[in-house]
């Protein structure tokens, strides 16, 4: 059962590796490392899809230490015992987050200086790409969270060209839902290093979380149902843009369309 499980979920990172094109022969894949699940578990699906596929790639982890206390040890030995280099980048993102900006919202600026770190840090060890431990349910949430806060349907790809940086951010876990993750870990007896982040289990993602699982309880088959509109949006089946915002931009846009009044009397 445990071996089918295994398989199964390989399988499934395959086929989104697969789908998107995410690695290439030869290339150098920079894993971010936090500690977390997700995070673990990408690290160690892409070990072992690593020694049955074909194509030849690089793996090298990196924890962007945000400089508050964490348990580095249990993530270096995961790599050692993999035999896969493990950068530890530490910074002052957290004091500078917490102390200096005194963020009353910082996951938004933890989460561009942690992205800057670490895609500085792949490039700086001549990596070509970045592979985070994203899944479906990250990918609901970002796109409830766009849609709530700021009215707009978005979410995050699959792949994605960082050109600032020249880095391709790669998702593999795409098509894997939250849950499958944490009994993937189990099974695979993963450990797993607590976050000690002062807001973690308090953000806007959080509430998306719970909105996503509630929902879920009532429709079983609402994170498929996602999955298949992320893959076939139909931009036909949405409003058109606007011609005009106000009515002083339509007389403008129309003034050479409007019949004069002899026009009208004529009818």
């Amino acid at each position: 059962m445990k071996n089918a499980y295994l398989k199964w979920f390989k399988g499934k990172v395959k086929k989104a590796i697969t789908n998107y094109g995410m690695i290439e022969n030869g290339d150098r894949l920079a894993v971010g490392l936090s500690g977390g699940k997700d995070s673990m578990a990408l690290l160690h699906v892409l070990y072992l899809i690593r020694r049955e596929v074909p194509v030849h790639f690089h793996l090298h982890a990196i924890f962007v230490n945000p400089g508050w206390p964490m348990d580095v040890d249990t993530m270096e030995d995961f790599c050692r015992q993999r035999d896969i280099p493990f950068t530890n980048k530490i910074t002052d993102i957290g004091e500078v987050v917490f102390e200096h900006r005194e963020e009353k919202s910082p996951c938004a600026l933890c989460a561009n200086l942690r992205r800057g770190a670490i895609n500085n840090t792949a490039r700086a060890l001549g990596l070509n790409k970045l592979a985070l431990g994203h899944h479906l349910d990250d990918a609901i949430e970002t796109f409830l969270m766009s849609l709530v806060y700021t009215g707009q349907f978005r979410t995050f790809s699959p792949v994605t060209y960082m050109d600032r940086s020249d880095i391709t951010l790669i998702r593999p876990m795409i098509y894997i839902t939250g849950k499958t993750v944490e009994t993937f870990v189990q099974r695979q007896e993963i450990p797993v290093v607590k976050s000690l982040c002062p807001v973690n289990g308090k953000t806007k993602r959080e509430e998306m979380k719970e909105l996503v699982t509630m929902l879920s309880d009532r429709y079983p088959e609402l994170r498929t149902r996602f999955l298949t509109a992320f893959q076939t949006l139909d931009p036909e089946n949405l409003w058109p843009p606007m011609v005009c915002r106000n009515w002083q931009q339509y007389k403008k846009a129309t003034a050479g369309n409007t019949p004069d009044n002899s026009e009208r009397g004529a009818n």
